[in-house]
């Protein structure tokens, strides 16, 4: 959407990927260095509110969620604010428990709005960019896909839309995904671990998968999984066990995907439609390490939609007020229940089901078309 290239070239594998110079997975980073080609805001005078890869990006003004950590290995929730508009002054915190994690829902889809009205009527940017959140969560969580959800998030966009109109802005609608039900999640790395690919190291705080000293390991991220084989030798064989695996529907070079990136696996896995890969690379739920039962997004080596849920509600008031008392604590209150999940994305779509782009004129019908369309517009 923002380069107008396939990812083997912008080199945005995925949500998260291997670092193989350090033997990191490191999901949801938001350097904007990251992003190898050109972006369509480049050179205009852009606000980028909530859109990921916005941290040092070449924008005038900017806004995206940044906690605080503190050396005790507290956190305290933020956002970084290049926006000149004192937005937390004016519309409170920003509700971070409502953008991602079990109480993930419309508080953090209405604050962004807001706030990029709020931007967009003082600043009047050239161009401007809104994430909107909303749709992600209830349909992550439920199968069925309730439409109020659609008329909350439309609410939110009127607020936008409204802001648009005062400083005489066209309006550009786009989707880059649409959520499919699902009823099967694939234990990818269990299977390897099985057969002897995957390594860990038991501790203290539960078995940590060890990339570095694994033969081959997966990094998941929704239906779609890098398959990394440090061990070119078994390659064959790590394909040919995955094909066996049951709800995944085909193992196929990078290329085939326009993924042959040095960043990506050497092998991807697609799931079946009503599939999606989940992260759980142990063998026994006493031996997940401590993060698993946590929202903890940077430590997790996959994508886990499993936090959208809480295990209960007693506990996490518990947990809070051990917070509040000061007393260490984890708030360790997320579900290791992959059947939870009944909804999820990654699959070449069907057209009704897939990325969408609704504004003035003709706009194109792929995604790679966003930023020529885009500088018409500006033009």
């Amino acid at each position: 959407m923002l380069t107008g290239l396939p990812p083997r070239d912008h080199g945005i594998v995925g949500n998260g990927w291997y670092f193989r110079d350090t033997a990191e997975i490191r999901f949801w980073q938001q350097h904007n260095g990251l992003i190898q080609g050109e972006k369509f805001y480049e050179g205009v005078e852009t606000a980028k509110m909530f859109w990921w890869f916005n941290q040092a990006a070449p924008v005038r003004w900017s806004c995206t969620p940044k906690p605080h950590y503190g050396c005790d290995g507290s956190k305290a929730f933020d956002v970084l604010d290049f926006t000149d508009c004192k937005l937390t002054d004016q519309l409170g915190p920003f509700p971070f428990f409502a953008f991602w994690g079990p109480g993930a829902g419309l508080a953090s889809s209405q604050w962004i709005a807001r706030a990029t009205a709020a931007v967009m009527r003082k600043q009047k940017p050239q161009l401007s960019m809104v994430y909107l959140p909303h749709l992600d969560y209830d349909y992550q969580r439920f199968p069925d896909h309730d439409p109020q959800r659609v008329a909350e998030v439309d609410a939110c966009a009127g607020e936008v839309i409204d802001a648009a109109e005062d400083i005489g802005a066209q309006v550009v609608v786009v989707s880059e995904y649409g959520l499919v039900p699902v009823n099967k999640a694939v234990m990818i790395n269990q299977h390897l671990r099985r057969a002897g690919m995957l390594s860990v190291r038991n501790g203290p705080f539960g078995e940590m998968l060890m990339p570095g000293e694994s033969r081959a390991f997966a990094v998941v991220d929704h239906q779609l999984a890098h398959i990394y084989v440090n061990d070119r030798s078994v390659l064959d064989e790590v394909r040919k066990l995955l094909e066996s695996i049951d709800g995944i529907a085909s193992v196929v070079p990078p290329g085939d995907l326009q993924l042959d990136h040095p960043r990506s696996g050497e092998l991807i896995a697609l799931s079946d439609p009503d599939a999606w890969f989940a992260y759980y690379y142990w063998l026994e739920d006493s031996q997940a390490p401590d993060f698993a039962r946590c929202v903890d997004i940077h430590r997790k080596p996959g994508y886990d939609p499993c936090e959208l849920f809480i295990t209960s509600k007693a506990r996490a008031g518990l947990r809070l007020a051990q917070k509040k008392m000061g007393m260490r604590y984890k708030m360790d209150v997320i579900p290791l229940d992959p059947s939870l999940v009944r909804g999820s994305h990654g699959l070449r779509p069907a057209a009704e089901d897939g990325p969408m782009i609704l504004g003035p004129g003709s706009p194109p019908d792929q995604m790679t078309g966003l930023k020529n369309y885009v500088h018409q517009l500006l033009a």
